[in-house]
């Protein structure tokens, strides 16, 4: 039986998709309809390379895009002016601000301002002084905010610098540790940076402590919506809440957890065991955890949540009717 292809599902939602472009900034930067649906297919097809695409499934995510963000970036791969000046006097600041934290304390003599303005040609598409097609927003599918994309892409550069100088290894295995395989559905297939796996192995350990120390019920919240596929209506009725309240109770939840996971990577120190340290990870290496974390679903929740085996009766004992 073949798969649903998410791209028949999302053309399926012709007014849907009207409602979404018309609540949007797509118009105001000149992104027609058609090139607003291409960005959604290009993210849609991006998400449920691994994942099952339902009806369900492909509206809930296009519930939670971050979907102002993917038609600026949009626009701005097509060479729309009023986006790209929009996304200049907007971010430049930013970027050199998070360029200063990312090279703070830094040995390698990076530049934070060069750091950040050199991001600008690759966003634009710049090749040989000309645009092309190889804009880095092409790239950006509107998971994450825009700002936390551009946020560990200059971390990815910050620390490509440090490597190429320095021929520096940010995170070396402990002496006397074991190095454990990772789970298939965490290992990196992408050529672009050799020590991802070892950034998502720790973003794991991060992550499985903290949510041990999370109040019971945001964990219960996380893994109904990650590990059983349950939506925000499902899970509010097994709570006894409203939609919205699901909603914004798992939010609450999720950036619990992230603060949880960026101060375990930070410190190296792990609630559950607290005599086993790491080496403590920079900004820079925290951005790129937290990116990879969200690229092609590499984390699969239902590892890390478990499904509880079915009772058994006990022998000569009758279930009552």
């Amino acid at each position: 039986m073949s798969r649903p292809d998410p791209l028949a599902i999302l053309r399926e939602l012709g007014l849907r998709l009207d409602t979404l472009y018309a609540a949007s900034t797509a118009s105001s930067w000149g992104l027609s309809r058609p090139q607003f649906q291409v960005a959604l297919e290009r993210s849609v097809v991006k998400h449920f390379t691994e994942a099952s695409a339902t009806r369900q499934a492909v509206e809930e995510y296009l519930h939670v895009l971050h979907m102002d963000d993917l038609v600026l970036a949009a626009a701005c791969m097509e060479g729309m002016e009023p986006a790209w000046d929009h996304f200049v006097r907007t971010y430049r600041a930013y970027l050199r601000a998070v360029a200063c934290s990312i090279t703070a304390n830094s040995r390698s003599g990076a530049d934070a301002q060069e750091l950040a303005d050199s991001l600008f040609a690759e966003l634009f598409g710049l090749v040989d002084g000309k645009r092309g097609e190889a804009s880095l927003f092409r790239y950006f599918h509107g998971r994450s905010s825009l700002k936390t994309w551009l946020r560990a892409i200059l971390a990815q550069r910050h620390i490509d610098h440090i490597r190429q100088s320095r021929r520096w290894e940010s995170l070396e295995q402990e002496d006397g540790e074991e190095v454990k395989p990772l789970p298939t559905q965490i290992v990196s297939t992408s050529p672009l940076d050799p020590h991802r796996n070892k950034y998502l192995r720790r973003f794991l350990l991060a992550l499985t402590d903290s949510l041990s120390s999370l109040p019971p019920e945001d964990r219960k919240r996380l893994e109904l919506y990650y590990a059983r596929d349950k939506t925000l209506a499902e899970i509010g009725r097994l709570f006894g809440e409203h939609e919205s309240s699901a909603s914004r109770h798992l939010e609450h939840a999720r950036r619990e957890l992230r603060n949880k996971v960026e101060d375990c990577l930070r410190t190296g120190r792990h609630t559950n065991n607290p005599r086993r340290t790491f080496p403590a990870m920079s900004e820079a290496e925290i951005a790129l955890c937290l990116q990879y974390a969200t690229e092609d679903s590499p984390i699969d929740f239902r590892q890390i949540f478990p499904e509880e085996p079915p009772r058994k009766s006990q022998p000569g004992r009758k279930e009552s009717s």
